[in-house]
Parts: C-alpha cells; sequence; structure tokens
C-alpha cells in the first residue's frame, strides 16, 4: 500500500474512540499518520497536536468531528490541499462536501476503518 500520509481530525487519546482505533489501524499499515485532537498527548507514537498546525504532504483527511465542530477547519483543511477527505459516520456535512469539491478536493462518505479492512484505503 502506498503511503498516503493521512491526518486524523478529532483523534481521542482514549482507546475506545474510534479515531484512537483509526490511528492504531493506519500505523498497522506503515501509514504515516499525524493527528489534531482536543488534548496533547500520544497514541502509538503519533503526537496529538491540539492546533491547527501545518502538515505537509497529507494525502488524506480523516473527520472525527460532528458538523457543528468542523466549521473552525474548513478553511484549515482547504488550505492544506490532500487528495480527499474522508467523513466517518456521523461526520456528514453536506456545506463541508461543496466547499471541498470546490477546491478540487475528493470527498468521500465513508468509514476509515473499513476501507482499511476492505483494502480500498
Amino acid at each position: 500500500m502506498e503511503n498516503k500520509k493521512t491526518l486524523v481530525i478529532g483523534a481521542s487519546l482514549k482507546g475506545n474512540r474510534y479515531s484512537n482505533i483509526a490511528i492504531n489501524r493506519l500505523k498497522s499499515y506503515h501509514i504515516n499518520t499525524v493527528a489534531i485532537g482536543l488534548r496533547n498527548g500520544e497514541v502509538n507514537g503519533v503526537k496529538i497536536e491540539t492546533e491547527q498546525k501545518l502538515f505537509n504532504d497529507v494525502h488524506t483527511v480523516t473527520l472525527y468531528l460532528n458538523p457543528k465542530r468542523q466549521e473552525p477547519y474548513y478553511d484549515y483543511i482547504v488550505k492544506l490541499q490532500p487528495e480527499r477527505v474522508i467523513f466517518n459516520p456521523g461526520t456528514e456535512n453536506p456545506e463541508f462536501y461543496k466547499l471541498l469539491r470546490e477546491a478540487n478536493i475528493d470527498v468521500e462518505i465513508a468509514c476509515t476503518l473499513v476501507l482499511l479492512s476492505t483494502n480500498q484505503y
């Protein structure tokens, strides 16, 4: 699998959260992973940032924030110019899809964990 550097937004330090499971799964597939969450910390060697850091070469952004909490990230994500943004279950946001598509960023309404486990990532 080619290395699709992935930014997890909504990363949690709690092991039972899907964002945390996704970080672990991405790492197990040797995918370069960076993360932003509410609290600083580390998950499987991935440092969770609390600020909108301008990471280089982000291929995929995977969202674990409800639509209301996504708004402060609209401009940030567009500025990163990822190839795609994955909207995991519960994060669906038609307003944001439109902004992303206007910026030529692919919108995928899917589950990161399912994409990985079915080799569709």
